[in-house]
């Protein structure tokens, strides 16, 4: 396991000068958080990996600005826009393979606005997912409140439906906000979990820093060691979310502790 941050922490700072904030903070993994079609140009992003190289930090994986329209542009009734938004797609995978990142975050279906049928949704999912891998990324069905993933049910049923070409990312934040036990759909993604958005949580707020809440982290580390899994646990709060840019340095150290515990350990404690 390896701690990380998304560059999505500092957003709306823009992504360069996110990234070389965060780089100068002494992170040095990330999760790139890309936001406008200028920002997928082949000159700017040769221009982040350098920044990356230069200090030594590596990108674990890209998020998509498109998130928010990917039930319009992956999982509508309109068969043609799917097609052509797979050849939109290909620029998120060759962004990846310019920074380094082997991840593509997945948002996917709305619930609210499902009109293809569920075995429909896993198909163009995993045809998405064959096409990233011969890219060399691997296409991660993350759990949004408010999507078909937030529902553990649904997780299951991917894995089932999609086999071997599935996987998945663990949002905390995400799933307390949609009132879900984010441990019923660690359980769900099982084996199939590849990634992690750590955050936390009280009464007061569904998204902290990790530290600053209630949560309690060990029945979380206690799966992912028995999953096997190997992957990031990367910080994603919003800007909004924490005061002073140095809290994430704090943040940082809650969760290199947890990796380094046998069991994991209490926020508080950390």
């Amino acid at each position: 396991m390896r701690a990380g941050i998304s560059t999505a922490c500092l957003y709306p700072m823009r992504l360069e000068d996110s990234f070389s904030r965060l780089i100068s903070l002494g992170f040095r993994y990330f999760e790139v958080f890309v936001n406008t079609c200028s920002e997928l140009k082949e000159g700017y992003l040769k221009r982040l990996r350098k920044m990356a190289d230069d200090s030594g930090s590596a990108v674990k994986s890209l998020h998509p600005f498109t998130s928010g329209y990917e039930n319009f542009l992956l999982f509508s009734e309109y068969e043609r826009r799917f097609s052509d938004s797979l050849e939109f797609y290909r620029r998120y995978f060759q962004a990846c393979n310019i920074l380094g990142a082997d991840l593509l975050v997945l948002h996917g279906q709305r619930s609210d606005r499902r009109s293809i049928s569920e075995a429909e949704t896993f198909d163009r999912y995993a045809r998405l997912y064959a096409l990233g891998r011969t890219f060399g990324v691997t296409v991660a069905q993350e759990n949004v409140n408010l999507f078909s993933s937030d529902d553990p049910g649904f997780i299951r049923r991917m894995r089932r439906a999609c086999g071997e070409r599935c996987a998945f990312v663990l949002d905390i934040k995400q799933a307390v906000r949609g009132g879900a036990d984010p441990m019923a759909l660690c359980d769900a993604m099982g084996g199939k979990l590849v990634h992690v958005h750590i955050n936390d949580n009280s009464a007061a707020s569904d998204c902290l820093l990790p530290g600053f809440g209630m949560m309690d982290y060990a029945p979380l580390m206690r799966r992912l060691r028995a999953f096997g899994f190997g992957g990031a646990l990367i910080i994603e709060v919003y800007r909004s979310s924490f005061g002073a840019v140095g809290e994430l340095l704090d943040a940082k150290r809650t969760v290199e502790g947890l990796i380094g515990a046998p069991y994991g350990k209490k926020a508080g404690g950390a």
